[in-house]
Formats: C-alpha cells, structure tokens, sequence
C-alpha cells in the first residue's frame, strides 16, 4: 500500500515538473522548485495520513462511479484543462519567454497564502469521509451530512480553499498570464458549487435544515 501511494505521489509530481521545467527550457526557475516542494509535502501529507486511517476515503477518490451528475464531467473535464493551463501558461510566460514580471513581494504572498490553504484542505479531508472527487449522492456508502469541522462555517470548505490556493500557484510561479486560467478555474469551482449544493439540497436527506443553520455555501456574509 505504501509503495502505491509512493508511486502516485513521484508520478504527480514528475507530471507536473515535466509540464513546468521542459515548457519552461531551464532547471534554475525558483519559483517551480518552490511549488514542487510544497506539493509534494503536501501529497506525502496527505495521502500518508489517508493511507492509514481513510483507505475507504482514497478508494472513493480513485474511482468513477456510475452516479456521477452529467454536469459534473463536463465541469471536471474543463477543470482539468484550465489547470493544466495554469502550469503551462505559466511555464511560457514566466518561466521560457518572460511576457510579464511579477514583483518577487507577490511570490512571497503566493506561497504565504497557499500555506493556509493546504492547510485547511487537509482539514476538510480529515472532517469528510464522504470527500469524493465527483458530484454524487453516495448511497453505497451511506452518506450523511456532515457538520463539524469547516463545515460549521461554510457548506463548500473545500472549494473555499482551492479557489485561493489556484491562485497562488500562479503567484508563486511568478506569471501574471497564468491568473488568467486561475480565474478561470475560480469561476468553474462557482458554477460547481452552485450546481452541487442543488443536487444536496434535492437529494440528500438532512442537508436542508443543515443549509438553513449554515447559511453561506463559499464565503460568509457573501454567498
């Protein structure tokens, strides 16, 4: 199990260096080794701690079932784009051609701010076992609403912190091009938190009363 989870952990990062550093043509680019290191603790984080007390959590995040809400893989599929843009972009413009400069005060906030973000993602992961990564209502593994954690404040924490998080990564690279595929992925999270919460609210008993207590599906006092 552990050299599994070794294994995806080397082949995620390697994916995503391999898009940063060959796009970009050069190894000495800082802010890419910076987000390598950060990624990969978080990964070993992660999937170390689900590993060995979520294993049920990380079978669900790995597998498509066939439930999943037809919006939902149109989302999922521009997601993935727009994403692997961020990375792309990024490698162009800061990383090969230098288009933009951002000033290195904005890196240091990038990676300030994706520290927090990390963490409160691995708070989320920790508080939902039901944390799975498509649209579904998971009646093969009982599904009930949860209400601690984050999500006493927010009914999508997790979405919370990924929208921030994106864009930070396009600060730490150094890109101000890069925001742009960020924002998109922002706005692509908005239309899934919107869609989602309907299909809670319709379909999963108990999320009602709980969207009545807790009123503020991304941001509190906004929306």
């Amino acid at each position: 199990m552990w050299l599994r989870r070794l294994a995806q952990i080397v082949a995620a990062v390697v994916i995503m260096d391999a898009i940063l550093f060959l796009l970009a043509g050069r190894w000495n680019w800082s802010g890419a080794w910076i987000l390598t290191f950060l990624y990969l603790i978080f990964l070993w984080v992660a999937l170390g701690w689900a590993t060995r007390n979520a294993p049920e959590l990380l079978q669900e995040r790995s597998r498509m079932a066939p439930n999943v809400k037809g919006w939902d893989k149109i989302i999922l599929t521009l997601y993935a784009i727009a994403l692997v843009g961020v990375l792309v972009v990024a490698a162009l413009d800061a990383g090969r051609f230098r288009w933009t400069v951002m000033p290195a005060t904005l890196q240091v906030l990038g990676v300030l701010g994706i520290i927090p973000c990390g963490v409160w993602l691995f708070w989320v992961m920790r508080t939902n076992a039901y944390l799975s990564r498509f649209a579904r209502i998971q009646v093969d593994r009982g599904q009930q609403v949860v209400t601690t954690g984050p999500y006493q404040y927010v009914r999508h924490p997790m979405y919370a912190s990924m929208m921030p998080l994106v864009v930070c990564v396009a600060l730490i690279l150094g890109s101000w091009l890069a925001l742009v595929p960020s924002g998109i992925v922002v706005i692509l999270l908005i239309i899934r938190t919107g869609l989602e919460d309907r299909m809670l609210q319709d379909e999963l008993p108990g999320y009602h009363a709980y969207a009545q207590r807790v009123r503020y599906r991304l941001l509190p006092g906004v929306w």
